[in-house]
């Protein structure tokens, strides 16, 4: 099967491209009108690592070519051609959409003839770049290569086509790229040979789709309804969900050694992985994401109320944000609860002065605890309070919003075509003028009443900064309230109390839990993920931590093999 809309782009551009004829040779090979190169050879292993945990009901249809992030490329070809940064080209690439809450959604990541043209003047200008700088030529060219040109040229294209392609390459791609890389003293003249075939072959593997792809068709025939990916797809999908790039030379050998048949051999592999630096990146990225960082970015509050408040402070949001998650997940080896109520923060002068904190404080960060009365996790720290707030009054609205969708997976309808923002009124607090809009006996009281307001409500000690409060324009703060969990009504005083009962519901924890499926796979969560998020969620609210979570997500059966595409 060819990945979609590459025979459609691909043979007009390569037909007007400089290398016409070999180019289009080489990607038509690499899979476009056929299949996406083999199983790996010598793995001699065609059954699913430790065998089938979990039925074909129990594991949900993907493509078989996720297509990489602008992210993922810029930094898989960083590290294919081993520059010192990424190159910074998909700036200019036609953007990515957002599918859904994560950015690595395969339902998204399209090649549309525009992103064709990028990735063909990007292969281009890198070839270039490299070849014409005797620095970057000699970190990419092993050292080792024989001096003989034919087998010089065979060396240099087995060695780096199984880094591009992040497997072996077949007999065919091989013969392919060796004719290509022959070609090159004809297509660059005046050119070293080696450096032009190096050049032009350099061309070819960055467009091909097995490049832009992560291909995963499998290492053999279909066993109890499931296809078991091969050592190098494993290897592939753990290099970008734990590093968002390209596998190392080392993964790249342990899944040709076959290091990677067993569960147990993925799960020993992976904790590895997690204490590489960046694992803490990528998981940063998962909660930036999941949490909606970006919101505390460009937020405008009234200077005469909020005169402490500086347009920087959304950067120090988010760096505290950030600091608090890799702390919870990497030094304390936390989980969801420790999430929602641990009270360690991060803070600088700016945010000391809102949370209150006594001291001397500078531009830089310090670990610190807040109170216990006032502060618990994530819900109660000053980015995503503020960011859920207008420049004048906290947003009781959105901040229940919140609470529902990205914390409890909560199902709720879309707002009506003629909903409007809340009025002034004359209402004294804040969660009055809420209650009038929407409370009981208005027509947003069977959706608000129940879900959005008891939980956006539990913040109503927070201003639209973030900062504590006990009275509301003059009257005492109410954010008492109850909210339905585990199917019980549970009541709680404020935020702190309504972060202890989240930490200790099945429903946040399930969230949590199918959100990093997502994450992990790249795509919607789906039904044959139900049984999975809930023993996932049962382990997380028993204490397993956010490591022993994607522990068992790479272990599992839906991980390490896919749904024959004719069952899809």
């Amino acid at each position: 099967m060819s990945p979609p809309s590459f025979s459609m782009i691909l043979l007009p551009r390569f037909r007007r491209a400089r290398v016409a004829g070999l180019c289009a040779a080489a990607l038509l090979l690499a899979g476009c009108t056929g299949s996406m190169g083999g199983s790996d050879g010598g793995e001699g292993d065609d059954s699913i690592p430790g065998g089938t945990t979990q039925p074909q009901a129990q594991v949900a249809g993907r493509s078989m070519f996720p297509r990489l992030s602008h992210a993922q490329w810029e930094n898989t070809v960083r590290d294919l051609l081993h520059l010192d940064d990424r190159p910074g080209l998909s700036a200019s690439f036609t953007s990515d959409p957002l599918g859904g809450v994560f950015d690595n959604n395969e339902a998204a990541l399209l090649v549309t003839p525009g992103l064709w043209s990028d990735y063909q003047r990007a292969a281009e200008e890198l070839a270039a770049m490299v070849t014409a700088d005797e620095g970057k030529l000699g970190r990419l060219v092993p050292a080792d290569l024989p001096d003989e040109p034919a087998a010089r040229a065979r060396a240099f294209i087995e060695r780096f086509g199984e880094r591009a392609f992040r497997r072996p390459l077949t007999d065919g791609e091989r013969d392919t790229y060796l004719a290509l890389f022959d070609r090159g003293k004809e297509l660059f003249e005046g050119e070293d040979p080696f450096t032009a075939g190096v050049r032009a072959a350099l061309e070819a593997f960055l467009q091909s789709p097995n490049f832009v792809y992560r291909v995963e068709v499998g290492a053999g025939p279909a066993k109890n309804g499931l296809i078991p990916l091969s050592g190098h797809e494993i290897a592939t999908k753990l290099a970008y969900l734990f590093w968002n790039t390209m596998p190392s030379d080392e993964l790249l050998a342990a899944a040709k050694a076959g290091e990677l048949s067993t569960r147990e051999a993925v799960r020993a592999y992976t904790e590895g992985m997690l204490a590489d630096p960046r694992a803490r990146e990528v998981v940063g990225a998962f909660h930036r994401q999941l949490y909606d960082y970006e919101q505390y970015h460009d937020l405008n509050k009234d200077q005469a109320l909020y005169p402490e408040f500086v347009p920087e402070m959304g950067d120090d949001m988010q760096r505290e944000a950030e600091l608090f998650v890799d702390h919870v997940v990497f030094d304390e080896d936390g989980g969801l609860t420790e999430l929602l109520t641990d009270r360690t923060a991060f803070v600088n002068d700016h945010l000391a002065a809102i949370y209150g904190l006594q001291g001397d404080f500078s531009g830089e960060f310090e670990q610190v605890e807040l109170d216990e009365a006032e502060r618990s996790g994530l819900l109660t720290r000053l980015g995503f309070l503020a960011a859920k707030a207008t420049a004048r009054q906290p947003d009781s609205i959105h901040r229940g919003v919140f609470v529902n969708l990205r914390i409890l997976c909560a199902a709720l309808p879309p707002p009506p075509d003629n909903a409007t923002s809340l009025p002034p009124g004359e209402h004294a607090t804040n969660r009055e003028r809420v209650e009038a809009h929407t409370g009981k006996g208005t027509c947003g009281a069977s959706c608000h009443g129940v879900l959005i307001n008891p939980a956006g409500f539990a913040f109503e000690h927070y201003d639209a900064i973030g900062k504590y409060r006990t009275t509301d324009n003059g009257m005492p703060v109410d954010s008492a309230d109850a909210y339905t969990l585990g199917g019980q009504s549970r009541s709680f005083a404020d935020a702190v109390e309504f972060s202890r009962l989240l930490a200790e519901s099945s429903e946040a924890h399930a969230c949590y839990a199918e959100r990093w499926i997502e994450f992990a796979h790249g795509r919607g969560a789906g039904v044959e993920d139900k049984a999975f998020i809930k023993e996932l969620g049962e382990a997380s609210r028993g204490g397993a931590s956010i490591k022993e979570l994607l522990l068992r997500i790479v272990s599992s059966t839906p991980f390490l093999a896919r749904v024959p595409a004719e069952a899809q």
